[in-house]
């Protein structure tokens, strides 16, 4: 479970009682998420998310990632909405944590995406990417290319457990992914996590996107590669590319790929699954006895880098 902070309930009553939010009812420890420590709260005026965000989280931050999510909610994109306290603050102090109190967003996550769903994500990305465009605030993508050596650095001497000659061989991926990164491509804000978890649906119907602590400024391709390795592999890890092409047709009908991010999607997909490789890769070697969170498997996402490297080009993805 992920609750890395115990909110003792009279704590709670102090910290809601800065908030117009109502008397509270009842709250409980929500299990999924790997990064912060979540609360549903319930109070007599309704359901509210309470984060509180833990060491891996870079306080300066919060302002970028709070901010969007106003901005973005703004502009007609679902996601939650911070609340702000009776000083017009939306980040306080909880139990010594930054935390934010957040509208709570109807849905569930899927976890078996069908074709619809893809589309439904591509149609709902693009318009995130152009909702965003104009936002203000300025953050460098924390985990971007020449962020992934040095992960994979602290853990390579024991990758060969994983797997026989894994460390030579991602030694190798990343040294052709530096050498070869693409430049110059359209840059935007992206959300650069939007896993399934990440995105709810009420039935058949998209119903927003949550979880924005990776947001940042790149290229606005590298967001499609990561929904690409997120959203498009079975539970073999075959590639669909009927997920695919819905994806990136529905994506392309609200904002149109030039053709340089086209050219380079394929080598920006390589990228997105090195990025997990090693975050997880590091996760996996330096998981703790008894922690709550099971790491999750960095083969999968070797695998996934397999795969990119086979693809000549984007419409291979099913891009037209």
């Amino acid at each position: 479970m992920a609750v890395y902070t115990e909110v003792p309930d009279e704590d709670l009553t102090r910290f809601l009682a800065e908030y117009d939010a109502g008397r509270l009812l009842s709250f409980k420890g929500i299990a999924e998420g790997v990064e912060n420590t979540n609360y549903i709260v319930h109070t007599d005026r309704g359901s509210f998310i309470l984060t509180l965000y833990e060491k891996r989280v870079d306080p300066k931050d919060l302002p970028f990632f709070l901010g969007l999510m106003e901005h973005l909610s703004g502009k007609g994109v679902t996601c939650p909405l911070p609340m702000h306290d009776r000083q017009g603050r939306s980040l306080g102090t909880l139990c010594g944590r930054p935390a934010a109190l957040m509208t709570f967003l109807e849905g569930v996550w899927v976890r078996r995406p069908a074709v619809g769903h893809c589309r439904s994500l591509g149609t709902t990305l693009a318009a995130m990417h152009k909702a965003a465009l104009d936002y203000p605030g300025e953050r460098t993508n924390a985990l971007s290319v020449e962020d992934w050596r040095p992960i994979f650095a602290a853990v390579a001497d024991r990758a060969d457990t994983l797997q026989a000659g894994l460390a030579a061989e991602m030694e190798a991926e990343l040294t052709y992914l530096e050498a070869n990164w693409p430049q110059d491509l359209p840059l935007g804000v992206i959300h650069a996590d939007l896993f399934p978890d990440n995105v709810f649906f009420l039935n058949s119907r998209l119903s927003g996107l949550i979880d924005f602590y990776f947001a940042c400024r790149d290229a606005l391709a590298y967001d499609i590669a990561v929904c690409l390795n997120a959203w498009c592999f079975e539970p073999d890890l075959s590639f669909n590319v009927t997920k695919a092409r819905a994806m990136l047709t529905a994506y392309a009908d609200r904002r149109p790929l030039t053709t340089a991010e086209a050219a380079a999607l394929p080598l920006l997909a390589r990228g997105a699954a090195m990025r997990f490789f090693v975050t997880r890769l590091y996760d996996w070697l330096n998981h703790p006895p008894g922690a709550f969170v099971r790491p999750k498997d960095p083969l999968e996402y070797a695998r996934r880098i397999r795969f990119h490297r086979s693809v000549g080009s984007a419409g291979e993805y099913g891009l037209d």
